[in-house]
């Protein structure tokens, strides 16, 4: 199997996912509405800065697209249970080929979870110019890089009954502790601790959107710090992983 014909495969097959496009779009744009819509007419948020419809807009987008970039390993564990995997690498498919395939699924399904709320956000009221669009959109699309590594590491490390517990925990928690559903005060534990993982970065990106300053050098560094230490935790798994098959 070619890597691009392989490449083709997943995409149709993630798309044909209903329950998955259901969870990954269809939920974020439900809480969307019904957390932005009542508040639309808020403008600074707690103090925030940033109007409610833009602020849950970019935090309902990182939900949605976390939720899709650790969709990897969901799609990694169940493979590895019925052996799907083991009979790829009798194919001509490199190890190289078959995981930036997952990447590149779960990156268009990112996009698709983005703009879909995009457009929520638009019907709310959100007005931005297009370069804010797409500066913003750029940070977001960065900010999921340690998750594309997150998702390999759980695909190999977990069960596939254990992955979606995993999952949904672990976006859950992230959530919480990033600011996801409010603001969080400067100064408060929260708001030290969340500014140490990416997820708190993918919210942060709202700010570019109303003419706000990019990501400050400690952003890059969280974000290349944990992008270094999953990328390597995530080669050993599959290492270990895929030796003892």
């Amino acid at each position: 199997m070619s890597a691009l014909a392989y490449a083709r495969f997943e995409l149709r097959r993630t798309l044909r996912n209903g329950r998955f496009l259901s969870f990954a779009l269809g939920f974020p744009l439900v809480l969307f509405f019904l957390i932005a819509g009542p508040q639309r007419d808020e403008h600074d948020l707690s103090g925030s800065g940033l109007s409610a419809p833009v602020f849950y807009m970019v935090s309902m987008a990182a939900w949605g697209t976390m939720m899709s970039m650790l969709s990897t390993g969901a799609r990694i564990a169940g493979e590895r249970a019925v052996g799907w995997n083991r009979q790829l690498r009798i194919t001509p498919l490199s190890a190289r080929s078959y995981l930036a395939t997952k990447v590149a699924t779960a990156y268009a399904m990112a996009l698709l979870a983005m703009l879909s709320l995009y457009v929520a956000g638009a019907i709310l009221g959100v007005r931005l110019e297009a370069g804010r669009w797409i500066l913003m959109s750029l940070l977001i699309l960065v900010g999921l890089v340690p998750f594309a590594a997150l998702g390999v590491l759980l695909g190999h490390a977990v069960s596939v009954d254990s992955v979606g517990p995993a999952m949904g925990g672990g976006v859950g928690i992230l959530a919480f502790v990033s600011g996801f559903w409010f603001p969080l005060d400067q100064g408060s534990f929260l708001y030290d601790l969340g500014r140490q993982l990416p997820s708190y970065w993918l919210v942060q990106a709202g700010h570019v959107g109303l003419g706000g300053d990019g990501w400050p050098t400690h952003a890059w560094i969280v974000l290349v710090a944990w992008t270094v230490v999953l990328t390597a935790l995530a080669a050993r798994a599959y290492r270990r992983d895929t030796g003892r098959q």
